[in-house]
């Protein structure tokens, strides 16, 4: 496939979960009515972002693979027959969860699920509670418009998980994220904090010769124990082509986002910066340590 149209919807996510999936399933009607073929959803777009505090409640929201919101946007896609990834909170066990991306592909089936790897712990982002570590590796999910490497926000930070996703035959980096601001930080920490989220991303689709999706919420969700001081999510949802230039980018309000990816163009890339031929895998030994002391 030469050409791949993706689409990105962004999109705010309030308290009531038929409300939420209504509008993540609406993005992507419009997306597919203007020829999409893959459309990512943002993390978590079932409902507000949870995590800014620590409630066993919440595990309530949880559901299991298939479950209610496959079944909605398995339906969707073999309709519309497009590829859609979607995410959610899953319920594996009793006391077993994940946060988890789910492909479907086009003809409604589950081409196959990530859980997320790296886990955040950090204030009003209190993710060790809820999310037990991913246990399905780096494994990039084949489907009809290529071979996906979907990963989930926290990943987008570490190189590591997306040359692993490459070395196995990523031919796209996919992010589902939900990541913004404390209200509190002035406003050149919070531009220092958006161009580091947006700068290393566009590295990896470089050092890895791949487009980047990412595509992240938008919207002020306060703090459900009133305690802190909510979330501002920064949305800037965005692709960029395998040098790192940028083909399209959201603002900070709920839109779609739809481009034409040309999907050769890794095949040209990688022959003038040919990075995965030029590895030194024989002295990387080095990189299983946590720190060289």
């Amino acid at each position: 496939m030469a050409k791949l149209k993706v689409a990105l919807v962004q999109q705010k996510c309030g308290d009531e979960r038929d409300e939420n999936i209504a509008a993540s399933v609406a993005g992507v009607r419009r997306a597919a009515e203007q020829g999409a073929k893959l459309v990512v959803l943002q993390e978590l777009h079932a409902g507000r972002y949870f995590c800014q505090m620590e409630n066993t409640d919440f595990f309530d929201q949880a559901e299991s693979i298939p479950g209610p919101s496959t079944e909605v946007f398995s339906a969707l896609a073999r309709e519309l027959g497009i590829v859609i990834v979607c995410s959610l909170f899953e319920r594996r066990a009793a006391g077993l969860y994940h946060n988890t991306a789910v492909v479907l592909e086009a003809d409604g089936s589950i081409a196959g699920k990530y859980r997320k790897m790296h886990i955040p712990d950090d204030p009003a982002f209190y993710e060790k509670f809820y999310f037990t570590p991913g246990d399905l590796g780096f494994e990039p999910i084949r489907t009809s418009v290529g071979t996906l490497g979907v990963l989930v926000c926290w990943d987008q930070w570490y190189p590591e998980a997306a040359r692993l996703m490459a070395l196995a035959g990523a031919e796209i980096l996919i992010y589902p994220t939900a990541i913004g601001w404390d209200p509190r930080d002035d406003d050149a920490e919070k531009d220092r904090q958006l161009d580091a989220w947006f700068t290393v991303q566009r590295g990896h689709a470089v050092a890895n010769g791949v487009p980047v999706i990412s595509v992240n919420r938008v919207g002020f969700e306060p703090d459900p124990s009133g305690v802190g001081p909510g979330l501002q999510f920064w949305g800037s949802s965005f692709v960029a082509g395998p040098q790192g230039e940028v083909l399209a980018r959201g603002g900070a309000e709920e839109e779609l986002l739809l481009v034409d990816l040309d999907m050769r163009r890794s095949e040209d890339v990688r022959r003038i910066w040919p990075f995965l031929r030029d590895r030194r895998i024989d002295a990387y030994q080095e990189i299983l340590r946590r720190y060289r002391d």
